[in-house]
């Protein structure tokens, strides 16, 4: 191709993308006559349906604890979450003879210690008065596991046996906290969760509580803090916070510690003069992205299964709820369109209103993943991220969600069938989701790069979100359709 039909193509393909609206009138006014570029446009119908999502790879920065009912479907929906802690790279707690806090036998101890869940935001009522536990562990989560929201460590044995249970009543509220401090700008809403019974190890030895356990540890081997692996494995395998009772509200947890509270003395020199004064340390184990923490999602099977089931629509429901799967009309296509540039593929998803309407409505979901239906576990088992190639994102807009161009999806679907019949005739049969895709909610983390935000991260969106989508085999709205755009150079 010469050099001025490929500048004229790069130019009527990108003002072809950015067209959001009708392309029936666009032809060969656009093209370079010397070229000959022939522009054709064309529409096809999409089939869509509900799948139950069942469960989904757990593996977030929040954590997700209550118990609500969705207002639009009457359906309960639960969430617990398991946290571990991490340790400071090379901390250190001050050195022993200067511990102040000392127990019965003068050995040192910790005054008191707690685990802190920081949440920023939740669905609901504040004020509903709710009862969770915070079950300790006995064997930790492991690295490199793939955990899904329905792994209950309850069930699957991980919590130690006689080791602590501790409950506490809470309201998101918190009517304990004075209204003057709630305004400060250092105060986070958090759940408080006390540690301050007697704690006896796994070697049958009873400590002050948790917290002493931890600094005695701590002093016997002063490496355990200096690695989350070995404090994990070795001293505190983590918490699963558990919901006991209540209903009306979702705490979304950005933020856990476990908390240790200790006074001890340092010498301080001011105008020549020492004096040896005495201090309250705190030291925080905090659950970061560098160890794990999963949410465990209870919902309502009987009602996700019957919303899969309704052919009027199609539903995207988080957390763990349900998606949207959609048979992409590859073959019609390309029909007659071997040799021609398949330059868009533009998808638009229309959304339906909500039945209900109040206070506790749940949100739409607002970032859309589009992927390959085998590829649906291990794109985010495999950390991956939308490449525009062959997944896609889509935000949301005031009617819906916008897929601007798959075209290289189709294309690629194209080639992984034609690859594939070579070798065996019966391929097709053998990959019924050839050509299906499925459409999660997700959450996309991003991070600045110079002057440019690049995608860094995408996950399940495990929040309270729900919205119907026009579809399903009885749609009585109009037809789910594709618009693609060809392009090709005659001879004339």
């Amino acid at each position: 191709m010469k050099t001025k039909s490929f500048a004229v193509l790069l130019l009527l393909t990108a003002f072809l993308t950015a067209c959001d609206d009708t392309t029936e009138t666009i032809g060969s006014s656009l093209t370079d006559n010397m070229d000959h570029l022939q522009i054709t446009t064309d529409t096809f119908t999409i089939s869509t349906r509900s799948i139950v999502a069942d469960s989904v790879l757990s593996r977030n920065t929040t954590g997700y604890l209550g118990k609500i009912k969705d207002p639009e479907t009457g359906a309960y929906i639960t969430g617990d979450f398991m946290v571990q802690f991490s340790t400071l790279e090379d901390y250190y707690f001050p050195k022993k003879d200067s511990i102040e806090s000392r127990d019965e036998f003068g050995e040192v101890c910790v005054d008191s210690c707690e685990i802190r869940l920081y949440y920023d935001e939740y669905y609901g009522d504040s004020l509903a008065t709710m009862k969770i536990t915070a079950y300790e562990m006995g064997t930790p989560y492991e690295e490199g596991q793939n955990y899904y929201s329905n792994y209950d460590p309850v069930e699957r044995g991980y919590i130690r046996e006689g080791g602590i249970a501790k409950s506490k009543m809470y309201s998101l509220a918190n009517m304990s906290v004075s209204d003057s401090l709630k305004k400060t700008t250092s105060y986070s809403p958090n759940i408080r969760i006390p540690l301050n019974d007697p704690y006896t190890a796994k070697d049958g030895k009873t400590y002050k509580n948790i917290g002493t356990y931890i600094l005695q540890k701590y002093y016997e081997n002063p490496e355990i803090t200096k690695s989350a692996y070995k404090f994990i494995h070795e001293i505190c395998p983590g918490f699963y916070i558990k919901l006991q009772e209540g209903l009306g509200s979702m705490a979304y947890i950005f933020n856990s510690q476990l908390n240790l509270y200790f006074r001890y003395h340092s010498k301080i020199t001011r105008d020549k003069v020492t004096k040896d004064t005495v201090y309250v340390g705190t030291t925080s184990f905090a659950g970061t992205e560098e160890v794990l923490q999963c949410t465990h999602i209870t919902n309502d099977k009987q009602t996700i299964t019957s919303l899969a089931a309704d052919n009027s629509c199609t539903y995207l429901k988080t957390p763990a709820g349900i998606f949207t799967e959609m048979t992409l009309p590859v073959d019609e296509i390309l029909y007659k369109h071997e040799n021609d540039t398949l330059n868009t593929a533009k998808i638009n998803l229309l959304r339906i209103n909500n039945h209900t309407h109040g206070d506790y409505t749940l949100s739409t979901p607002s970032t859309l993943l589009l992927v390959e239906r085998d590829s649906m576990y291990t794109f985010f088992e495999d950390n991956k991220i939308a490449d525009n190639k062959q997944t896609y994102l889509s935000t949301s807009s005031d009617n819906g969600y916008t897929f601007n161009n798959i075209s290289g999806l189709i294309r690629h679907m194209a080639e992984a069938k034609e690859i594939g019949l070579k070798s065996n005739p019966n391929w097709v049969a053998l990959h019924p989701n050839w050509n299906k895709v499925v459409v999660i909610p997700v959450k996309a983390e991003y991070v600045t790069v110079g002057q440019t935000q690049k995608l860094a991260k995408v996950s399940h969106d495990m929040s309270l979100t729900s919205t119907r989508l026009v579809g399903g085999r009885e749609n009585p709205h109009q037809t789910n359709r594709i618009s693609v755009i060809y392009s090709k150079f005659s001879d004339k």
